[in-house]
This record gives structure tokens, C-alpha cells and sequence, in this order.
């Protein structure tokens, strides 16, 4: 698109000596005036631009956190790709203007069945860092239903200071993308928010994810972009979603190209807005402004599979090119189907679809993408323990303190040495913390540090009427359950004599099997206890 320069005149002010100035001399001045003008302006942009490019690109996978089976993304932090950006949050389904995960936890709720807080100081433990993604496709942004300014700021400055996080993600999607007056209120509260995050001396990164076709991005993208401008909020940059390119897919093109396509087409729309908000970009600036979110896989389009080899080539491309971020959808889905998972043309939440080997697409993807996603203030938690010396404290324990003499069903959460630990099955005797080879040798998983300030998290038991006390001389029938030490139990078969205490050393043979903490929540009425 044609864009017209503005120029502004130069003229020599006049002298408060009364004296006279030579037309050469006023030339001169003029001259020198423009020259130093113009040099400021040039640098200026010549700064924005470095500043953006200096900036290493960066990987980091989309994490479903309210996603069933629940994917361990602490666990990332003892990959080489820690990062991760946590999704969705978006409004309560009460209260439009309290942020919640998913609409199914609010931020308070996600501390207890979620253990979100504890989980995101592990990551940070071992080096990783997260951001939030505001949006996403299945429910309302914050800003569509929030129509209070002020409690719409509120509610995304809540969640920033909550996690410590330095970058957000605002992906927009259906009414979040099209709706103009919410474009417009996210704009000024995002503007706002990393205004005053600014002026006390802390960052904010905004990045918009918005949906791209192999030609660029719909109008409604480009408008969500115009607004934050307008705004005046400054933007980390765009990330496309290459992804589900439905019928405007070339046949003919592999997925690689398709979103190479997209991505060219986007930053030249980029730079458009910039240009028309007067703030113009150099072309290695727009494009370290530029992200790519592949869905690795297979796609909601039947015919439409990123495979292996489309990452690789998306991956080289975008180096050469200079892209600033690499995502994928998502690092819940980064592993081959299972053989139980039959159809692989129907979109799992928890594999791809395609075969990967030993090979994961966040290792293809990352190569190359050195940086990581800005910081918080303060992000950085409690390091590893050093100590085991100080006693847990029951009172400053989220969980109660692991006993060698208690029995504790899968699901069990507990603390010990100032740590929680989530039982991997039924346990008793096993210390959390000891040291193993191999991961498979302990019952106890390391979740997370207790935190600062915590206090016990109520947690559900079995009250001992609720099923009779298991005893030798009685009968039991295939599906019967009984309270032994104080813990259910479910017959798998018929039997007598059998005591559900052999359960824990041959749980093959034995009659009887554990129920886990998540049966337990169940009975008793879905407690968001754990």
C-alpha cells in the first residue's frame, strides 16, 4: 500500500541581536538543522529497530493447563525447552471481570486441584520461565464481558502480579477478535498496565496471537493490531496461527509452505500498521516482531498433518529469516498415540497423531531459538533446597507431613522437607525424598516447593462409617468396599481371608485394590481439595 511522506519545514529563527543573517548563512543553518534533525529521527528508528533485533528470538510451547490428562509442565524444566506459556485464562463464567483458568478454576481455586502456583515455582526452580495466554477459542477474553475499565486492568494486572510473569499472550479468537469495543477496552487497560508496570521499574511484553490464512491476517487481526497502537501499547509482536488452513490450504503446498506463505504476508501487514501509526519499522525489525504457532500433528482439517518434516523445514526457514518466537500447539500433545488410540485423524488433546520415534517437535522447532521469554519482576523463586535440617512446619504446610506409619492412596499429596510430593500409587513406608536411580523406583513424585506464607490446604477423607472395617472371616463380592487402616479398598473378585494389606507388595494377585485420591473426591462430592 502507497504511503505518503510527511515533511515538516525548517525555518532559522529569527535573531534577538538585531542582527542580520546572510542568505549563504541561513542556507547553512538550515541545512545543518536538517542534518541533525533528520540524523536524530533516523536514529531513533535505527534504535527501535536494533532494540527489537537484538532481542533473541525465543521457543516456548502452549501449555492446556486445565487439559484432561493433566500434562506436567514442570517437568519441562529438565528439558533444554523450559519455557512454556501457560493457557487459558480468560473470564469466570460468574463474573466476567474475574480472571479464571479455562472458566473452571479461578486463581485461588487453580492454587489447590491445579497446584498452578507450586508447579510454575518448580519450573522456575530449574531455569524455566512461563508466560499467560489470555483467550484462546473455547471461551469469553476478559475484555468481551468486562466492560469496567478499571476491573478489566484489574483483572489482567491480578494475574501478572500473581505468577511474576514478564510476558503475556493475548490470543484472540471468535468474539475476542471480532467484538471492536472490546478491542478497544483491552487496548487501554494492556496500554495502562505496562505504563505503570514501567514506571516502577518492571517489564511487560505483550504479544498478539491472532489467526492467519496462507494470504495474512483477516481484517479483524489487523484492527486488534490497529488498536493497541492506537493505544500506545508497545508490542513484543504478532504471532500467527499456522494452523487449520482450511479450504484456502494449495493442495500442493506442504504445511511448511503454507505457513511460510502466511508469515510473509503477515509482516508485510505488519509493517503497514506501523507505518500508518507513524512509527515505522525497519524490515529486520517487523521481522523479529513475528512469531509462528504451528498445531504439530494432526490438524481439526482431516487432510491437514504437520509432520516431522514440515517442523524442520518450518524450523530452518524461520532462522534464515529472523522470526523472534516459535510456539506450537501445544506440549500436551508432543508424543506418539498410543495403540489404544485407534483414530488418528481425530484431534487428541494428549498426542499428535503422527509417529515421532524418539523425536519430539519442540526439539525440531527450538533449534535455533536461543532466547527466552522476558521475566517478571521477581519471577525467580525459591532456589533448590540446600537443607534438610529445619523441620516442616504443619502450620506452613499446604499438605500434611509425610508419616512412615500412614498409608497414602495414588493422588495423595503431601510435604516433607519443605517439598510436596503427589503418591504415584498406593504407598506406605516410602520415603519421598529418596534417592533413586531410576524414576520408576519410587511411589512419590516431586510436584514442587512449599511456598511462602502457605497454610494447609483442606483435604478430603473418608469418614470410617462410610464403609464397614475389612475382616477375615467375611465374604466379600466383586466390586464390595471396606476401610483397612483407615483406607477403601475395592474387591476385584470375589474373596475371603484375603487382606487388602498384601495389596501394596503383590497389587497383581491380590483381590483387593486401593481407591486413589481422585475416587475419593468423587464420593465425596467433588471437593476441589486436591
Amino acid at each position: 500500500m502507497a504511503k505518503k511522506d510527511d515533511t515538516e519545514r525548517l525555518q532559522a529563527p529569527e535573531s534577538g541581536s538585531g542582527r542580520r543573517l546572510s542568505p549563504l548563512r541561513v542556507i547553512g543553518a538550515a541545512l545543518v538543522a536538517i542534518v541533525v534533525v533528520a540524523a536524530g529521527v533516523v536514529g531513533l528508528q535505527w534504535w527501535s529497530a536494533r532494540a527489537a533485533v537484538d532481542v533473541k528470538p525465543w521457543f516456548a510451547a502452549y501449555v492446556d493447563v486445565t487439559a484432561t490428562p493433566k500434562f506436567a509442565f514442570e517437568n519441562l524444566g529438565g528439558t533444554t525447552t523450559k519455557d512454556a506459556i501457560l493457557s487459558f485464562v480468560v473470564s469466570d463464567k460468574s463474573d466476567p471481570c474475574t480472571p479464571s483458568w479455562g472458566g473452571a478454576y479461578t486463581l485461588d481455586q487453580a492454587r489447590g486441584p491445579l497446584d498452578l502456583d507450586r508447579r510454575i515455582a518448580r519450573l522456575q526452580q530449574q531455569g524455566g520461565t512461563v508466560a499467560v495466554s489470555f483467550g484462546g477459542q473455547a471461551n469469553e477474553e476478559l475484555a468481551v464481558g468486562c466492560t469496567d475499565a478499571s476491573a478489566l486492568k484489574k483483572a489482567y494486572a491480578s494475574v501478572v502480579d500473581r505468577y511474576k510473569i514478564g510476558t503475556i499472550d493475548l490470543d484472540l479468537e471468535g468474539d475476542g477478535l471480532v467484538d471492536a469495543d472490546a478491542a478497544a477496552r483491552r487496548a487501554t487497560a494492556v496500554a495502562e498496565l505496562q505504563q505503570e508496570r514501567r514506571a516502577a521499574g518492571k517489564s511487560l511484553a505483550v504479544w498478539l496471537t491472532l489467526p492467519v490464512s496462507p494470504t495474512g491476517m483477516t481484517e479483524d487481526g489487523t484492527n486488534a493490531i490497529a488498536a493497541m497502537l492506537k493505544a500506545k501499547v508497545d508490542i513484543a509482536g504478532v504471532n500467527v496461527m499456522t494452523m487449520d488452513f482450511g479450504s484456502a490450504k494449495d493442495a500442493k503446498k506442504s504445511m511448511a509452505q503454507t505457513a511460510e506463505s502466511a508469515l510473509t504476508a503477515a509482516q508485510k501487514q505488519l509493517g503497514v500498521l506501523y507505518d500508518r501509526a507513524k512509527l515505522h519499522q525497519s524490515d529486520p525489525s517487523l521481522w523479529a516482531k513475528i512469531g509462528a504457532t504451528p498445531m504439530i500433528g494432526q490438524n481439526d482439517d482431516e487432510d491437514q498433518v504437520f509432520s516431522l518434516a514440515d517442523a524442520k523445514t518450518l524450523n530452518a526457514w524461520a532462522v534464515s529469516t529472523g522470526i523472534g518466537r516459535m510456539s506450537m500447539w501445544s506440549a500436551n500433545r508432543d508424543k506418539t498415540c498410543g495403540s489404544n488410540y485407534v483414530d488418528t485423524t481425530v484431534v487428541s488433546d494428549a498426542c499428535s497423531g503422527v509417529n515421532q520415534g524418539k523425536q519430539t517437535f519442540a526439539g525440531v522447532l527450538a533449534k535455533g531459538f536461543d532466547g527466552r521469554i522476558a521475566l517478571g519482576e521477581g519471577a525467580v523463586t525459591t532456589p533448590e533446597p540446600t537443607t534438610t535440617t529445619t523441620k516442616d512446619d504443619p502450620a506452613h504446610s499446604p499438605y500434611s507431613i509425610w508419616t512412615a506409619t500412614n498409608s497414602y492412596l495414588k493422588g495423595t499429596k503431601v510435604t516433607w522437607h519443605h517439598n510436596v510430593y503427589q503418591a504415584k500409587w498406593w504407598t506406605k513406608g516410602d520415603v519421598p525424598d529418596n534417592p533413586v536411580l531410576n524414576q520408576w523406583e519410587t511411589p512419590w513424585e516431586l510436584v514442587g516447593p512449599v511456598l511462602p506464607g502457605e497454610t494447609p490446604i483442606p483435604q478430603p477423607t473418608v469418614p470410617p462409617e462410610t464403609y464397614p472395617n475389612w475382616t477375615g472371616t467375611t465374604a466379600y463380592d466383586k466390586g464390595k468396599r471396606v476401610l483397612f487402616d483407615g483406607v477403601p479398598f475395592e474387591a476385584k473378585w470375589w474373596t475371603q481371608g484375603d487382606s487388602p494389606e498384601a495389596a501394596s507388595s503383590n497389587p497383581d494377585s491380590s483381590p483387593w485394590t486401593p481407591l486413589t485420591q481422585d475416587e475419593i473426591d468423587q464420593i465425596l462430592g467433588g471437593s476441589t481439595g486436591q
